[in-house]
């Protein structure tokens, strides 16, 4: 399984709310938008290698805002993937828009697609189904589970080794990882950042492969990992 959360190509000088005070939206040279056609090929070039790297029977799931999210859609018909479900990704805690000129944004989209119309993909149905998630309050327990996901934002405690401007929450992550994967299986994330991806496939006993063109995020990946082979050992040794 591949997920990815591609730059949303936004730092081209708004402004947003970050800890209720208002802030630039300049994330890094990273996030910089180029021209309609510039954008268009990087993330048709990302996606294209991913493609020939994913297993026939593997999934990709791919999140964004307006920003690049129906770019990507379209691309990955293009590109003849098999689009399974469109996740609402609800923000019950999603901070306000300053500028009182639009809707406040609270939500991002996530899609899932089958690398064919013919893949046998995983989906953990009755694990969605019967798998407890107190932190949404729209999963209704024993019941099945629906495309609109209510998780908070990223918590602090989550950020307590450096931050990400766009870390997901690891509830968001261990979600993706139980409902399409079994243990052994293989996840990567092309965009890895602070790695929650990683750290959802390290606790549910998966193997992870991330990648990120930027040292800063890759050295709180790290403490980020050595941290939860910390936590693993101590249970270990509780043991005894």
């Amino acid at each position: 399984m591949i997920f990815s959360d591609p730059p949303y190509l936004l730092s081209g000088g708004g402004f947003t709310c970050s800890g209720g005070e208002r802030a630039e939206v300049d994330k890094g040279d990273w996030d910089e938008p180029g021209s309609f056609k510039q954008n268009m090929d990087f993330h048709e070039r990302w996606i294209s290698l991913c493609k020939n790297v994913l297993k026939p029977d593997g999934t990709i799931w791919i999140s964004g805002t307006h920003h690049s999210i129906y770019t990507c859609g379209y691309l990955l018909q293009k590109l003849g993937f098999d689009i399974l479900n469109e996740i609402i990704w609800y923000k019950p805690n999603a901070p306000p828009n300053l500028s009182c000129r639009y809707f406040t944004h609270s939500h991002e989209t996530i899609i899932w697609v089958a690398k064919t119309s013919s893949s046998d993909y995983t989906f953990n149905y009755e694990e969605m189904k019967y798998r407890p998630f107190p932190e949404d309050e729209l999963k209704k327990p024993q019941k099945q589970m629906r495309s609109v996901w209510s998780i908070p934002t990223t918590p602090e405690k989550e950020k307590r080794f450096g931050k990400h401007p766009t870390q997901k929450p690891l509830a968001l992550l261990n979600r993706i990882v139980l409902s399409s994967t079994n243990k052994n299986d293989i996840i990567l994330d092309p965009f890895t950042g602070s790695s929650t991806t990683g750290i959802a496939a390290y606790q549910e006993g998966r193997k992870f492969i991330g990648i990120d063109s930027n040292e800063e995020f890759l050295e709180i990946s790290i403490k980020r990992f050595k941290n939860q082979e910390e936590k693993r050992n101590q249970i270990s040794l509780n043991d005894f």
